[in-house]
Parts: structure tokens; sequence; C-alpha cells
């Protein structure tokens, strides 16, 4: 059975996408073929970002920030927006978009990155077992 190919975006493709990108993997790997990009990437993940998913057991090696036009958005079978802005797109998405509110950690203290990863795995979580309902 084909995996299902998910695309998660946030702003600077730092924190939240990778997050979701790397629990997606981790949890949905016989499932899902996942990948990340960024409205405004950053230029290198973040060491928050590799701290935390590696407390979660979760290597990080190749991932890394990409912009949102680097990617096929037709080659997905699923959009995961998690920047809270709309997608800077000229024409609708050609699939589906899942529009997640999830706060914007940059700026804030480790404990509140610790939290938003918790509600991204939680989504991850949530959304994984919807789409395995779905599947025959």
């Amino acid at each position: 059975m084909r995996k299902l190919k998910v695309l998660f975006v946030c702003v600077g493709n730092a924190f939240r996408s990778q997050m979701a990108e790397a629990f997606a993997r981790a949890l949905g790997g016989d499932l899902l073929e996942v990948k990340s990009a960024g409205l405004a990437p950053v230029a290198a993940l973040p060491a928050v970002t590799r701290e935390i998913l590696l407390a979660h057991g979760i290597e990080v090696a190749g991932q890394f920030p990409k912009a949102l036009d680097e990617v096929d958005l037709a080659s997905f079978d699923l959009i995961v927006n998690i920047s809270g802005c709309p997608l800077p797109l000229e024409t609708p998405p050609p699939v589906p978009v899942l529009e997640w509110k999830v706060p914007d950690p940059v700026g804030r203290d480790f404990a509140f990155h610790e939290q938003v990863a918790r509600q991204i795995e939680e989504r991850v979580r949530a959304l994984l077992i919807e789409l395995r309902q779905e599947r025959p």
C-alpha cells in the first residue's frame, strides 16, 4: 500500500513543522511519507528543536529548513499548515489543507518550547489515528 504524503508548514521551518515532521516519521512511518517547509525558512535547525526531539528519542539527522516554494505541493496528499498564516499561494493548494493552531515558540523559554512540542505530538497522534481509520 502506498504511503500518504504529508507536508507540514510553519513560518521558519525551524520548530513547529520540523517537530511535526519528526513525530510523524517516528510514530507513523509505516503510513506516512513526511516533509516540512517554511514560509520564511531559517538558516539552520535551532538547538532547542534538536534537544527536545532527542529527549523524545527522535534523531533529526537529515532534517533542515526548506522554503515552501522548494517543494511540489501537488505531490502531497495532505498539507498541514501550522504557520498561523494563510499559505501564500497564487492558486488554491491542489490538495486538502488542515489548519492547526499551535503557538509559535520563537523567543519563548525552553519550557514553552516543550509545551508546544507536546501539543504537536498530540496532534500528530490524533491525525495518525484518523488517517488509519480512513485507510482500508
